[in-house]
């Protein structure tokens, strides 16, 4: 007896098709989509970046780095501390550089593979399939799931839902609390919310933060990666014919159809699709590829392992979906180098020249001269010129530091007062100075003087050009 596909009837469960010949802005209600889970090597991928992704994002706040919370985004102190570097205001041009080359490393990526960041590590599809795992084990599988929200309510019923919604909850408050945990002492945080002693503003972000993740992850879903983000909207701008995408070989697989296992296509006049709808059941963002490429995609390559176990089940070639690009489907060969892949990496590279340039000659130390503007200068007691000066010294490593302030400029010259002061992690230290110089130095009304600020071991260092006022 000849063996058959079972094909799941479109109309079974009412899934949104959008329709790539209407071209519409409006938004439409969207139906449930209950996703078929699915096995094979692109799985096996996003499975395995999406762990990484949350290994590193649960591990990251709990490393310690010279007795201190290695990375840590304070807020309320205006200090950024990541790792052995410490980043204040000032230092606003290096996250600029962070932003600017991860723009660029992403439109590189995108040219080449498309979507990919979205379908594999873009952290609302990493934890909106989390909470489809609970989902799946407290409710079922995708056919079990449609018929327990069909039914009526019963004790059954209530328990799984009720499961499932504490898992989320769950979920939801781990992530937000451990996101919190970068802005604040991560393991005063975790003792004191669960103990009710956290603060006003960190008892609400962990709330806040918690109640988007499980609206994002837990209903909001592809809403999010259709209409919300950013990114699905512009991503077509990089988009060419050499851009390895999720498409469906129409040539190979049209016209569709039912048949038996043992039957011939050919004979039947049907082309390898069997118009199963698989692709479209485990589909994240409910569409159906073989409408050709839509902005919805998130180039997950859940369609392609489900069309390639439906084509080893049926002895047929894979590849029927595949990422490819449009330009090999079209029987041509696909470019990597042309011009716009070219120019994103070479502006990416510039850019993180720029960015470790930056780092690597950034000075923990920030030294502003005020000259004082009520006295343009004085004469001493033994006929030397005098001009006052106020020093803003920001500390702007870890620790606290004692610095040692010298000029130069003249020969003879010298600094009255006080020249050493200890300023802490973070803080700004104010030292008025008063440099003399010899009458026989100062031989224009005008001249550059240099203050140096040195801290103890000699490490760190910090110079400043003011002037030197004489009539």
């Amino acid at each position: 007896m000849e063996q058959k596909i079972e094909v799941q009837p479109a109309d079974k469960v009412k899934i949104h098709r959008p329709d790539p010949d209407k071209r519409s802005n409006d938004y439409k209600p969207r139906s449930r989509i209950y996703v078929r889970d699915v096995k094979g090597t692109f799985e096996w991928f996003r499975r395995s970046f999406g762990f990484i992704l949350l290994a590193l994002f649960v591990i990251l706040p709990w490393l310690q780095w010279n007795g201190e919370q290695a990375i840590l985004l304070d807020i309320a102190e205006q200090r950024f501390r990541i790792f052995g570097l410490t980043l204040w205001p000032q230092d606003f041009t290096i996250l600029a550089w962070v932003f600017i080359v991860s723009a660029f490393a992403l439109f590189f990526v995108t040219t080449l593979y498309g979507r990919v960041w979205c379908g594999y590590m873009c952290p609302q599809t990493t934890w909106t399939f989390m909470f489809m795992w609970f989902e799946k084990k407290f409710e079922g599988s995708r056919n079990q799931r449609i018929a327990l929200d069909r039914r009526a309510w019963d004790f059954d019923k209530f328990w799984r839902k009720a499961a499932k919604q504490t898992s989320w909850v769950m979920l939801a408050l781990l992530t937000a609390m451990t996101f919190v945990g970068y802005f604040t002492d991560v393991r005063e945080l975790f003792t004191s919310f669960w103990t009710f002693d956290a603060g006003f503003w960190a008892t609400l972000s962990v709330l806040f933060f918690a109640f988007c993740t499980y609206g994002n992850a837990g209903y909001m879903r592809e809403i999010m990666c259709t209409h919300m983000c950013p990114y699905a909207r512009f991503q077509s701008a990089m988009f060419d014919q050499d851009t390895v995408t999720v498409s469906y070989d129409a040539t190979r697989g049209e016209p569709r159809g039912g048949r038996a296992r043992k039957k011939d296509p050919k004979e039947l006049g049907l082309g390898d699709c069997i118009d199963c709808y698989m692709c479209v059941q485990v589909c994240p963002t409910g569409i159906d590829i073989r409408n050709g490429l839509q902005y919805e995609c998130i180039n997950c390559g859940a369609c392609v392992d489900a069309c390639n176990d439906v084509m080893d089940k049926m002895n047929y070639p894979r590849g029927l979906i595949s990422y490819t690009t449009e330009r090999n489907l079209q029987g041509g060969k696909t470019r990597k180098l042309r011009f716009k892949t070219v120019g994103y990496f070479v502006l990416m590279i510039v850019m993180s020249v720029a960015l470790v340039w930056d780092i690597a000659t950034r000075v923990p130390l920030q030294v502003d001269v005020l000259r004082d503007r009520n006295q343009l200068y004085s004469i001493s007691m033994e006929g030397w010129v005098q001009n006052v000066y106020t020093l803003k010294i920001l500390n702007k490593s870890q620790h606290t530091q004692t610095y040692t302030i010298t000029s130069e400029g003249f020969t003879q010259s010298r600094i009255v007062g006080e020249s050493v002061i200890t300023v802490r992690a973070g803080e700004v230290g104010t030292l008025p100075i008063t440099l003399e110089v010899h009458p026989d130095e100062v031989v224009e009304r005008v001249q550059d003087v240099t203050f140096t600020v040195t801290n103890a071991d000699g490490s760190i260092q910090s110079s400043h050009v003011s002037r030197f006022l004489y009539d």
